[in-house]
């Protein structure tokens, strides 16, 4: 019933959207022009006024490798009805090392890294997990969940091959360390090199935020009746329960309602007096903020309640396919942790649990950063994860490979 209400509320909308989009384009020419410019601006910001759900493109076509420029390509390395290993193959004959990048499945498509690939490439050789919308994904492609998340990871580090590099963004920083752990039991001859955790919730007991309070008010059934919703036929998901994308954005944008509209008043401006610099940065920020994606509804439950409610890894109880993960395990891969000062989402303290976990690495195999300065986002995007703290992510990967 939710998600149809949505549907029905954005069916009502679009052919408004794009009588919007229809006059911006015939009042560009006036733009500039007393009276006018404003009147423009505000057509503009009602047509952006609105939610998509398809992947933004990455935008990545030519990177500088050394003195030369390489052209890019995605090329879709292992797929499954869930997701996709994508490689951005690069025109050199130079061997790189190779990085598995694991993007979150948490509302917002992988497209969020964007900054973190591009900052990547140019000395990587660049792989990402791409996850599909849920409500494109038919219900006959089964469940996805906690276990599944944890197991394409394997499969995509094993079709890699050996040799390989793993960085984990946010949430899936707990699927990737019990992934690593239990490759690590079996010795998995693709059990990456190194694993580099970024502000993800290993041991949310430590530091809790208002994230972490929040999934702990209420109960499992609470967040099932009231968040989860199955998606309208007319998709090809059709019938599929999921947690939608625009409840998760809602959510995120509720916590910082201020400095979105701040922002949002900041874009009119910039529309209104030519600002095409600063308007542009904005637009591109919420184009990929405002493209949403549904995750499963049993990837959503399970990680709510194994990370954030229970702590299962910290606690040593975490059970993946009927196998207890011990990230004690690990002896060849090692680990470094990396932490914003203000992060508000994944608190100092949450990443860097995952030392007392891993027992079995030497002293010398475990790294910590604590970047001061930034928030969540700044971890992995912007001036400081480029010029701080990519530099100590890439040296990792070098004194390991």
């Amino acid at each position: 019933m939710l998600y149809s209400a949505y549907q029905w509320q954005s069916d009502l909308a679009d052919p408004l959207h794009r009588v919007a989009e229809q006059a911006k384009v015939l009042l560009q020419p006036f733009k500039g022009l007393p009276g006018l410019s404003a009147f423009a601006a505000s057509w503009e910001m009602f047509s952006r006024a609105k939610l998509t759900h398809h992947r933004p493109q990455y935008r990545i076509s030519r990177v500088m490798v050394g003195n030369r420029a390489a052209a890019v390509t995605e090329h879709p390395f292992h797929a499954t009805p869930f997701g996709t290993l994508l490689h951005f193959r690069k025109d050199i004959d130079t061997a790189q090392p190779r990085v598995l990048l694991i993007a979150p499945l948490s509302g917002h498509f992988s497209t969020l890294l964007r900054d973190t690939v591009e900052t990547l490439i140019p000395e990587h050789d660049v792989f990402i997990t791409d996850w599909h919308n849920a409500r494109d994904i038919p219900p006959e492609a089964g469940r996805f969940g906690f276990d599944e998340y944890v197991q394409h990871i394997v499969t995509w580090l094993e079709a890699m091959g050996p040799g390989a590099h793993m960085i984990a963004v946010c949430q899936p920083c707990v699927h990737a360390l019990a992934a690593v752990a239990l490759m690590a039991e079996e010795n998995n001859p693709a059990q990456p090199l190194s694993m580099t955790l970024m502000a993800g919730p290993v041991d949310t007991r430590v530091n809790p935020t208002k994230v972490n309070c929040l999934a702990n008010e209420k109960t499992l059934a609470w967040f099932k009746d009231n968040l989860i919703s199955a998606v309208p036929e007319q998709h090809r998901g059709g019938g599929r329960l999921v947690y939608p994308g625009f409840l998760q954005l809602s959510a995120f944008m509720s916590m910082n309602a201020a400095r979105h509209t701040k922002t949002h008043r900041d874009l009119f401006r910039a529309l209104v007096i030519g600002d095409d610099e600063r308007a542009g940065a904005i637009k591109t920020f919420y184009d990929e903020y405002f493209a949403v994606l549904d995750l499963p509804a049993e990837f959503y439950l399970e990680t709510v309640a194994k990370v954030f409610q229970d702590a299962l890894l910290a606690k040593g109880e975490l059970v993946v396919a009927g196998r207890r993960v011990n990230p004690a395990a690990i002896k060849k891969t090692a680990l470094q942790t990396v932490e914003g000062e203000r992060d508000d989402i994944c608190a100092p303290g949450q990443t860097v649990a995952a030392h007392d976990l891993c027992t079995g690495l030497k002293p010398y195999m475990k790294r910590h950063h604590l970047q001061a300065g930034v928030g969540h986002y700044g971890v992995f995007a912007g001036r400081k994860w480029e010029s701080q703290i990519y530099p100590v992510v890439r040296n990792m990967i070098l004194s390991m490979s």
